[in-house]
């Protein structure tokens, strides 16, 4: 043999044993194509001596198809050139799948020496990739030919195949279906509840789901589908994606609105003509009553239904009273219509009865079997006015004309009912009048009718097309139903639009009254479900609005509902307090900003059990004031600050109280009636009183408001402007107001020595205030800082906790007794 000796002889022991024991066909070529060395494993493989085919051709070797396959590759590597072959080798019973390696074999100088070949037998994971190949392909057939559409969808939600049923579902190939995501088909409407859906099956809430939802088609026409979705994962819980079938079911949903189309037409048929039409099943059960039914028989059709047509649909002879067969009984017998012309009376529940001329029929289904009857009554008396005046009155506000309450319910069940049809969101307005009571309380009942009446109008004047619907709930209380919403921002503008509506309501003969209102909305299906749920929140999200300020509008939000039942809360807590006395005062001190003593106090109003706040007044006194309770407490706390105050001046302590006045309190009707009694009831020196408004309370009532604080000057009670800068801050103002000091708001005092802004709008209303010779008294004082600059700066009082916080009337008298003489 020619060639150079193989590098696989002895050079090393342990070599050669590797050699010799791997599983692997191991042999050496030379370049005459002979075999030069190979190893055990042929002896393991097919029983042969591997020194019987050393020196023996390769062709000699290998069967003639085996030689064929590997050939090539042996060729290529006798030329230099590394290569490999993959398939099927020796032809004998036992089939072997091998992979093969040709190396090269260069000396030092680069000449070619030999081959060297390594042969592993893959039979086992080439039969593994054979069936792999087959389930592949079955599901490759499956899912290219499935009837419905199919999809793989990756976690970001990109289709990373689709079948041909999907494509021409939504009228594009595959090619651009595969560089689109399902969020780019998804009708927008419904894109909120598909990525909720999504998101709880990736986060591994769920592992499947099946829902109703539209996507877009090319063309731009909805195509509704019944999408099931699930999930694979990978060995280690990875989600790897999502297996989607699509059903289109457009036809269906088109069937399902024309039945809805017909079922709403015939239910507005029935609900508006003026006979009683009752509905039963075979058994002549009671199905349903029209409203005319309702009113002639005295049953509503939700206590009737399911109760034999006998109890309800009582017939009598006109002539002898005697019970008559029901005529559905007859044609159900006779399998006819039957008739009754002028000689049978309707007993009512109640007892009183109505000439009827009736008759009745029976309902088939498709294939001709009777599956229930209906029986139309006449009324020929004058009844029938009266039923439909019962009706009128029974669901309509007799003052504002509106539906009312009893009408609600029932049309935004039809309204959810048909937004959940056609998959669209209904909006839900609750509107309460703000400070209604005021108006009650000083114009009268009378005027406070015409405003309702009026506000009514305006509201029907917003409403945008004639499925719009208003109801007046109760009182100052407005509801408005919006069918169709495309969005919580729709609802927003209809709110404003209310809202600019209201300020424009006028009464004749009445100067402007500069209505405001409040209104909560919530969404369908969004925030509820049910009628009385979604009334609920949109309740909820309207005393939101009454908490932060009132006139404006709100969305519902959970935690809303908890704030509702806090404020209820409080408003018990509040009634009890004032019933049982439970409510207190403590004073802080007002000192002299030069000297430091003190020379006044403000009395507080606080809500406490054993010394401990139950609710702070920032909670407790919105509730009171939208309650109405603020005028019965405010009575209470100016009775008690002038008795503790004419306490201390037979004391010697002849210091001036001030008592903060709501807005709601100073404008209730007969207001200085009540303070001029407390005054002599009390024997308290008016000049000791000072009362303590805002500039909104001041501004809301015009000149009537102006003669009314003259008149309180009058009678010597002191007058101080609170919270200044924080309202209306027009200094113009003043000069109408006979108020005798401002008091400047501590936000201004907690930002002097930080902003020289701020310390320079606040030296600007202390000049302004000495020039119109009015105390300027600082709340909220802290610090020495703050104290040194409103001292230097000509502020005549302060109060804050640096000089003492609120405090009982005890301890006030003892800080009072340790004052010099």
């Amino acid at each position: 043999m020619e060639g150079h000796s193989p590098p696989l002889q002895p050079g090393s022991e342990l070599l050669a044993h590797v050699v010799q024991s791997v599983p692997a066909l191991i042999t050496y070529i030379g370049l005459d194509e002979r075999f030069v060395f190979a190893n055990e494993a042929h002896r393991h493989w097919f029983e042969i001596d591997p020194h019987r085919i050393m020196g023996r051709l390769v062709s000699e070797v290998l069967d003639p198809e085996s030689y064929l396959r590997v050939r090539g590759a042996l060729l290529q590597a006798l030329d230099g050139h590394p290569s490999s072959y993959e398939g099927e080798l020796f032809n004998r019973p036992e089939h072997r799948y091998v992979h093969g390696t040709f190396t090269p074999d260069l000396d030092q100088h680069g000449k070619l020496c030999g081959v060297l070949t390594v042969f592993t037998d893959i039979t086992e994971r080439h039969a593994l990739e054979e069936q792999l190949r087959d389930s592949e392909q079955r599901f490759s057939q499956a899912f290219q030919h499935a009837a419905v559409g199919m999809a793989l969808i990756l976690p970001g939600g990109r289709y990373q195949r689709v079948n041909a049923a999907l494509c021409e579902m939504l009228g594009y190939n595959e090619t651009e279906m595969r560089a689109m995501t399902w969020r780019d088909v998804t009708h927008p409407d419904d894109l909120i509840a598909s990525d909720a859906l999504a998101s709880q099956i990736a986060n591994g809430k769920r592992e499947a789901f099946q829902t109703e939802k539209r996507y877009i088609h090319r063309d731009g026409h909805v195509v509704h589908v019944l999408l099931s979705v699930s999930l694979v994962r990978s060995e280690s819980g990875q989600l790897n994606y999502f297996v989607s079938q699509v059903q289109d079911i457009t036809k269906r949903k088109q069937y399902e609105e024309a039945l809805f189309r017909e079922r709403q037409l015939a239910e507005v048929t029935l609900n508006s003509i003026g006979d009683a039409v009752f509905t039963t099943d075979v058994a002549l059960n009671i199905t349903s009553l029209n409203p005319i039914a309702e009113a002639m028989t005295g049953w509503s059709s939700g206590d009737a239904k399911g109760s034999p047509l006998d109890d309800i649909f009582r017939v009598r002879d006109i002539n002898n009273r005697q019970p008559l067969e029901n005529p559905l009984r007859l044609a159900m017998r006779r399998n006819a219509l039957v008739d009754f012309c002028g000689r049978a009376i309707l007993l009512h529940r109640n007892g009183f009865e109505t000439p009827i001329e009736t008759s009745a029929a029976l309902i088939h289904d498709h294939a001709g079997n009777v599956t229930g009857g209906v029986l139309v009554c006449h009324d020929i008396s004058e009844n029938r006015t009266l039923a439909l005046k019962m009706i009128q009155l029974a669901q309509h506000d007799t003052l504002t004309g509106l539906p009312n309450r009893s009408l609600l319910y029932a049309r935004i069940e039809q309204a959810t009912s048909m937004a959940t049809q056609r998959h669209r969101q209904c909006a839900l307005l609750y509107l309460d009048l703000d400070h209604f009571r005021r108006i009650n309380d000083t114009l009268g009942h009378g005027v406070g009718d015409q405003v309702l009446q009026a506000v009514a109008q305006q509201i029907r004047g917003a409403l945008r097309d004639s499925e719009d619907l208003a109801f007046r709930y109760s009182g100052d209380e407005f509801v408005v139903l919006l069918p169709r919403v495309d969005g919580a921002e729709e609802a927003a503008n209809f709110a404003q639009k209310l809202l600019d509506a209201c300020t424009h309501t006028r009464v004749p003969h009445l100067p402007p009254l500069d209505i405001r209102c409040s209104i909560g909305i919530s969404l369908f299906p969004n925030d509820a479900t049910e009628p009385d749920a979604l009334v609920r929140t949109a309740d909820a999200a309207m005393y939101e609005v009454k908490m932060q300020g009132r006139h404006g509008y709100c969305f519902y939000a959970p935690e809303m509902s908890q704030r509702s039942a806090a404020s209820q809360r409080i408003e018990n807590v509040l009634r009890h307090a004032l019933a049982h006395g439970e409510l207190s005062l403590q004073y802080q001190p007002k000192v002299d900003a030069i000297h430091g003593h003190i020379v006044g106090a403000e009395a507080l109003l606080r809500l406490q059990v054993d010394g401990v706040d139950l609710f702070v007044p920032d909670q407790f006194i919105p509730v009171a004031e939208d309650t109405g309770l603020i005028v019965s407490i405010g009575t209470w706390a100016l009775r008690e600050a002038c008795l503790q105050a004419r306490a201390w001046q037979r004391e010697g302590w002849a210091i001036p109280v001030s008592v903060n006045v709501s807005p709601l309190q100073f404008q209730y009707a007969g207001f200085y009636e009540r303070l001029d009694a407390i005054l002599n009831e009390t024997g308290l020196d008016p000049h000791l009183l000072e009362l303590e408004l805002t500039e909104r309370t001041m501004m809301s009532g015009g000149d009537g408001t102006i003669r009314l604080l003259r008149r309180i000057r009058q009678r010597g009670v002191r007058l101080s402007l609170d919270d200044f800068g924080m309202g209306y801050s027009s200094l113009s103002y003043l000069k109408h107001f006979p108020v005798d000091a401002l008091k400047i708001d501590r936000v201004f005092v907690r930002d002097i020595t930080l902003d020289a802004e701020t310390a320079a709008i606040t030296s600007a209303i202390i000049d302004m205030a000495r020039s119109l010779n009015k105390d300027v008294i600082a709340e909220g004082v802290e610090t020495e800082v703050q104290s040194t600059f409103l001292r230097e700066a000509g502020c005549s009082q302060m109060q804050g906790f640096l000089f003492g916080a609120p405090m009982p009337a005890a301890k006030f008298q003892e800080r009072l007794a340790e004052q010099p003489a």
